[in-house]
């Protein structure tokens, strides 16, 4: 449905967020969301992936620095060209439809228009049957659909996702990877955080690498699961341990002096 807008990318500018005195996102700047496809976010736990979605977002104000959407720190164009979807979704006590109908009622939508793009977020999503159904009294990995369908339902240019395959099993995953797929041929653009290396390789047209904070590489997927340049993102890709990695395993650096234990 959305296939013909352009996406409107979420810029970053010299970003800090603290926890009280202890920096969790550090001086990061950058620019993403504004390709096509599905963008990971990829990096150890800890690494603060869940936080960054929340301040893309607009959850969270950073402490230090600027987040914008598409250049221009207007909130109101923020909310209404994204959506975001949590590793553990919230449903009213409603059924399956009334969910999404709440949703699109929020956002204004006429309600002449919202049984078609119900049934239509329904469908994608392979909850059609569960229409009726209290939502509360499905699956989790059902739950997680159906909050994607409500998400996907308002049309966002781009859709934030945390996580959203955690503690699910292999068929439940393999359903949520297959709504992405339909979701992104559709024209949605998404942005997702995961620690799931196979998951990003069958899914990511590009991969934003984190750790301790700190963006450390962006390119396309192709690239770097081929030939990553940093060597943080070399030794995940590994499979190393990098939070017991310590300041004298790499080559010094004043840049990453505050990276270390």
């Amino acid at each position: 449905m959305n296939s013909g807008k352009k996406p409107y990318p979420i810029v970053l500018d010299k970003v800090w967020f603290h926890a009280r005195t202890k920096p969790l996102i550090k001086d990061l700047s950058s620019t993403i969301a504004a390709e096509d496809g599905l963008t990971v976010i990829l990096g150890p736990n800890g690494a603060g992936k869940s936080l960054l979605l929340r301040l893309c977002h607009g959850i969270l104000p950073a402490h230090e620095g600027q987040v914008t959407w598409g250049g221009a720190d207007d909130p109101g164009l923020k909310e209404h060209r994204q959506a975001m979807v949590f590793q553990r979704p919230v449903h009213l006590r409603r059924s399956a439809a009334g969910n999404i109908d709440f949703a699109l009622k929020l956002h204004g939508m006429p309600k002449a228009k919202r049984a078609m793009r119900i049934e239509a977020a329904l469908e994608l999503t392979g909850l059609s049957r569960y229409q009726a159904t209290p939502a509360r009294l499905l699956s989790f990995g059902e739950q997680q659909r159906l909050a994607l369908a409500r998400a996907w339902a308002l049309d966002p240019d781009l859709l934030l996702l945390d996580e959203p395959t955690a503690n699910l099993d292999p068929a439940a995953q393999r359903l949520i990877e297959e709504v992405l797929l339909k979701m992104i041929a559709d024209g949605t653009r998404v942005l997702m955080s995961s620690h799931d290396l196979n998951q990003a390789r069958r899914l990511a047209s590009h991969v934003i690498f984190l750790y301790r904070g700190r963006i450390k590489e962006q390119s396309a997927a192709v690239k770097f699961f081929d030939e990553p340049e940093n060597d943080l993102a070399q030794a995940f890709l590994r499979g190393e341990l990098l939070w017991w990695r310590r300041k004298a395993v790499f080559a010094p650096d004043p840049e990453k002096e505050n990276d270390t234990f």
